[in-house]
């Protein structure tokens, strides 16, 4: 029986540097958002509502350069189009819960939230409400509350490359992302949407790259065939992570 608790200690262990790292990047966002010339309201407002750092970001530099709501509507929609993919790799998890509940849990699901909840559901062997939820808020409420203290006073805190803060952030989702390596398809996956993902921020951009990247690995993947073997050996490493500390 997989005992709820060490997953959950486990979960928390690993979302404290996300975190930490989210917070410091959300007061940059609030410093940004503030000399874009948003208020306070507007600020904290896109932060709660869309909850999505890298579209948010994307949001300011295209305020800043003019161009209409519309065009970045679009645009930062197209940047966060990888959540379909996050989405539809836990939609198996939900099986059975209602829509109401459905809805609510992807308002919280970011690409942290994601690499937090698999593998905590996958060594439960099942969907847990207050394990996802733990998740979601390790991103959550850092980004919202740091994005007031950026707005409000940003200028007077350092930048937090100067702390090493920058590194924390991909550093650990390089450390979750190891666990969601089970099996053949998701090592194509990952290998496939890192190549492409730098090959094309380095030539185009990093927006660009990312979508680029979080598209071909799944497509790739989808074309991996698994063997009875591989499958049955895949989901021993799904559940085998358990009795974890």
């Amino acid at each position: 029986m997989p005992d709820v608790a060490a997953v959950r200690r486990r979960l928390i262990s690993d979302g404290i540097g996300i975190g930490v790292s989210a917070g410091a990047f959300a007061l940059v966002y609030g410093l940004a958002a503030r000399q874009a010339g948003l208020s306070p309201i507007e600020g904290l407002a896109m932060s709660a509502i869309a909850f999505a750092g890298a579209a948010q970001f994307a949001a300011i530099g295209l305020l800043v350069q003019g161009v209409p709501w519309l065009g970045i509507i679009v645009l930062t929609a197209l940047l966060n189009a990888r959540h379909l993919l996050y989405s539809a790799s836990l939609a198996p998890w939900f099986t059975g819960r209602s829509r109401r509940e459905r809805a609510a849990a992807s308002y919280i699901l970011t690409d942290e939230a994601f690499a937090l909840a698999l593998p905590a559901f996958r060594a439960l062997g099942r969907y847990d409400r207050q394990t996802y939820l733990i998740a979601g808020m390790f991103v959550f409420v850092p980004w919202v509350s740091a994005t007031m203290l950026g707005m409000l006073f940003g200028e007077l805190l350092p930048d937090p490359t100067t702390l090493g803060l920058d590194i924390v952030f991909p550093a650990a989702m390089a450390g979750l992302a190891v666990a969601l390596v089970v099996d053949r398809r998701a090592a194509t996956a990952a290998v496939v949407g890192v190549v492409v993902g730098v090959v094309v921020a380095l030539a185009v951009g990093p927006s660009v790259g990312i979508l680029a990247g979080g598209l071909a690995g799944p497509a790739v993947a989808l074309m991996v065939r698994e063997t009875p073997a591989q499958v049955s050996a895949a989901e021993a490493a799904q559940t085998g992570s358990a009795g974890l500390p």
